[in-house]
């Protein structure tokens, strides 16, 4: 079934409705545009969105980009980033192949149903004007065949008037007969224009119109399939980006799988680990001592005591408090200002930059040699003088790099002895008890001895004890005997191990029960009793004490 055949008389309706389909192609293509923009619109805010959240400083500048969390996060971001690029694509996927070209095809639409149509009214402006001829040709006819009529009446009624003379007769006789020749010639005219006009309305209704009907139908068929196609393309436009957003989406999961809470908690200690031992204890300072201690000859210092207590009191306020509020510090080249830990990454990565430059330097020289070896051998090719202010230049960089690498060496060899004593100390603070009073314990030794044992104070004096261990004796000869009390003035236990070396001290267990014979008098030693007998100094700290 086509237009030609059963819309023949429906000219008015086939013009509506292809105007119609017009219209809806427009009106897709400016839905189209309209959604393209929205899409536009919605990669743009979907960058800004990116851009506010990435991070503002340096990757290698900026310590938490260290951690799985910031990595995912930075990671995240850029798939939305990558997604909003899918989106523009699909907008500009849909602003050529959609708009543009349904665009154009629609003007071209526009301008093939215009030349149907004007080729369709002229077809009908030429079949009315047949009808027209037709109609005149009719009129001419029906009049000229009353004129040969009344012509003929009049000359039949002058021939049989006998009062006409022969002459009327005769002329009445020739009007009739032109008349009638007249009405015969306009029969034939009539006659022909008809037989033409019924040829060309018969042309124009069952071959002319029938055929821009057709072409019409055609035209329309052919809107209707590219606009379906259209149709499709919408959807193809974002079909094309299903895998590179499906890929986006998986790495979006993928970044959400990579947050690693171990070693983002390992990371937080690589980069503030300060490698500083922990505090000791602080020792009890006890100010009643001064009220109730008794002075004796075997105190060292001062009577009173009070020198002791201050020098005490002064080491445990420059004891470094880890809470306090820190002081701006100043940055070092050797980056003493950071912690031990922290220097020795800060110098390793120093190090490595100096290797490397010294490494690019040394390579750029040897480079220059050799092409200073081939201007000589080649002098056409360059001078080989001119590359030697480029080689001075260069020897004194890589002596000047191999200075800082050797001054970088030595300053990471120092801190990481730091770091390694420090963790040392740190490992064992709590596996051993706190070291001794570096003070000697009171005067032991006879009275007879006195003169030479304070020789020999003053020659031990002169040299400080050592640092190395507590089996070195720290302690000189003491003066005294020790005199013994009639009987205990409380019990103790050994809270420590001590293994009692220098003379005037004596060794106790762990957990060994002990007889108090003499108070700490300010200087940081104990005098006790062993059940099992043997009797001398231990130091204070060692020992919980309980007084009768």
């Amino acid at each position: 079934m086509d237009w030609g055949t059963e819309l023949w008389d429906q000219f008015e309706v086939l013009e509506r409705h292809t105007q119609w389909g017009l219209d809806l192609l427009d009106k897709y293509v400016k839905f189209v545009k309209e959604r393209a923009e929205v899409e536009q619109a919605y990669a743009k805010q979907l960058r800004s969105l990116v851009k506010k959240y990435l991070p503002k400083r340096p990757t290698k500048d900026d310590p938490e980009v260290k951690f799985s969390q910031q990595q995912s996060f930075v990671q995240l971001l850029q798939e939305v980033n990558d997604f909003a690029g899918q989106r523009e694509l699909v907008a500009e996927s849909l602003g050529i192949r959609v708009c543009l070209e349904l665009a154009k095809y629609s003007q071209e639409m526009k301008q093939e149903r215009k030349m149907h149509f004007q080729e369709g009214r002229r077809a009908q402006q030429q079949l009315e004007n047949g009808f027209k001829q037709l109609e005149t040709s009719k009129r001419k006819f029906e009049r000229d065949c009353r004129e040969a009529e009344k012509a003929a009446h009049t000359a039949e009624r002058l021939d049989q008037d006998i009062n006409a003379t022969k002459a009327d007769v005769e002329k009445a006789k020739q009007q009739a007969h032109l008349r009638n020749h007249m009405a015969e010639e306009s029969k034939n005219e009539y006659a022909a224009q008809l037989q033409r006009f019924n040829r060309d309305q018969a042309h124009f209704y069952f071959s002319q119109m029938p055929q821009i009907f057709d072409k019409l139908q055609d035209m329309d068929e052919r809107r209707a399939t590219r606009l379906g196609a259209g149709y499709g393309l919408l959807a193809e436009a974002e079909l094309q980006v299903v895998p590179i957003i499906g890929k986006c989406l998986e790495g979006m999961k993928v970044a959400a799988e990579s947050v690693d809470a171990k070693n983002d908690s390992q990371v937080l200690i690589e980069l503030h680990k300060s490698g500083f031992a922990r505090p000791g204890d602080l020792e009890f300072e006890d100010f009643s001592q001064v009220m109730n201690r008794v002075p004796s000859d075997s105190s060292l210092g001062t009577p009173d005591g009070r020198p002791e207590l201050r020098a005490a009191s002064s080491r445990s306020r420059a004891k470094r408090w880890p809470f306090g509020k820190k002081n701006k510090t100043v940055v070092t080249e050797d980056f003493s200002h950071l912690p031990p830990e922290q220097q020795r990454k800060r110098l390793q990565q120093q190090l490595e930059e100096r290797n490397r430059e010294l490494q690019k330097e040394e390579d750029q020289r040897e480079a220059l040699k050799k092409m200073k070896d081939v201007y000589e051998k080649t002098p056409q090719m360059g001078d080989p003088a001119s590359l030697e202010p480029r080689i001075a230049e260069t020897l004194g960089n890589i002596e000047r790099l191999k200075l800082e690498v050797q001054k970088y060496e030595a300053w990471l060899a120092e801190a990481e002895s730091r770091v390694l004593s420090n963790r040392g100390d740190s490992l064992s603070r709590h596996s051993r008890p706190p070291d001794p009073p570096a003070t000697a314990p009171p005067d032991s030794s006879s009275s007879s001895n006195n003169s030479g044992s304070q020789d020999n104070k003053e020659s031990s004096s002169e040299e400080p004890p050592s640092e190395e261990g507590q089996d070195t004796p720290i302690y000189t000869e003491f003066d005294e005997d020790f005199e013994e009390p009639a009987s205990p003035i409380g019990q103790c236990v050994a809270i420590y191990q001590f293994e009692g070396s220098s003379e005037g001290t004596i060794s106790m267990s762990e957990g060994e029960d002990l007889s108090l014979m003499e108070e700490d008098k300010g200087d940081g030693w104990t005098r006790v009793r062993r059940k099992q007998g043997g009797e001398g100094y231990v130091p204070t700290s060692y020992l919980r004490v309980t007084l009768n």
